[in-house]
């Protein structure tokens, strides 16, 4: 391996060692008490080396919600592809948001600003949307299917992706005091219903 090669092997090292500590700092300390100085500390550098890496904390949360969003992508692929039917793959991307919202908090909470500025303003990726886009198309496979006006798969896509997230939404930032199963039962409810009003 020449010089250059193992320089750069370095830097990206450097770099991944930089997001896995703000991560990590993340899940113990909440993102709100996320610094630079922390990450630093966290990786053994010093801060200036952080800076070199990235520009400040809001390029490092960036960074590390655009790989949430690409975790939230492969699962929701990875559901639809186990189902032929638009009202069952509906259901199975729902079921894998919902799970992948509480088998990684800190993503989602970062990935959608709960509690916390959101990261990435304006820089919007494909996986950004990767839910909607899949229940938009589910959403018009089934109209369709039901002879409906296929002109209201946008509005009613919508509308299910803002209950979804919304019941998401007040588990995290309520869960003392909202059991978890009313939640499940409510999300289940929720889109069998949809399901039946296209």
């Amino acid at each position: 391996m020449g010089l250059h090669e193992r320089r750069q092997r370095e830097k990206e090292s450097i770099r991944a060692n930089i997001l896995q500590a703000a991560f990590g700092l993340a899940k113990t300390e909440g993102w709100a008490s996320l610094s630079m100085r922390k990450i630093a500390d966290a990786i053994e550098y010093s801060a200036p080396v952080v800076y070199d890496y990235f520009e400040n904390k809001e390029a490092i949360l960036y960074e590390i919600s655009i790989n949430g969003f690409h975790c939230l992508h492969i699962e929701l692929l990875k559901a639809q592809s186990k189902f032929e039917t638009p009202e069952e793959q509906l259901i199975a991307i729902v079921d894998a948001y919902w799970n992948f919202a509480f088998k990684n908090k800190e993503y989602y909470q970062l990935m959608f600003g709960l509690g916390m500025q959101c990261s990435g303003k304006g820089q919007m990726k494909e996986e950004f949307s990767s839910f909607q886009d899949l229940i938009y198309e589910c959403t018009y496979n089934i109209i369709k299917k039901n002879g409906s006006n296929p002109d209201n798969a946008c509005h009613m896509s919508h509308a299910l992706f803002s209950a979804v997230h919304g019941l998401i939404s007040i588990m995290m930032m309520r869960n003392s005091d909202i059991p978890s199963t009313m939640n499940k039962t409510t999300l289940d409810e929720t889109v069998s219903a949809f399901v039946k009003s296209l």
